[in-house]
């Protein structure tokens, strides 16, 4: 097995610059690879109730939105104040706590996105 050289691994950490993104080279601030368009799909706004993996909490994830990270952030804050309950935005979804999956389909329509249910 061939060991791998340190010149082969990617820079992550420069005390210069801080955090270093792994895709380009250049400092995480600065990155110009995620600063990518909203992810592609088919225009519906899907809504799924889950449970496995929260300790029988209840979570709202919202997925489909056409927004990048700093609108999504935006939304998910309006969205949380909306049902008077936590939640994050990450990784391209909005988890909502709770089950709050009427009044966010509800306030999802009256904002324009073509929102659904999804799964059981």
């Amino acid at each position: 097995m061939k060991k791998s050289s340190s010149s082969d691994a990617p820079l992550v950490y420069s005390s210069e610059f801080g955090r270093m993104c792994p895709g380009c080279g250049k400092p995480a601030n600065t990155c110009a690879c995620k600063k990518s368009s909203a992810p592609a799909g088919d225009g519906t706004v899907r809504l799924r109730r889950e449970t496995k993996g929260r300790g029988g909490k209840t979570v709202i994830v919202i997925t489909g939105l056409p927004l990048d990270a700093a609108a999504l952030t935006a939304l998910a804050g309006d969205l949380k104040k909306r049902c008077g309950c936590g939640g994050t935005a990450k990784d391209g979804v909005i988890e909502i706590q709770g089950d709050h999956a009427d009044t966010l389909l509800a306030e999802l329509t009256k904002r324009g996105y073509k929102a659904k249910r999804a799964g059981g």
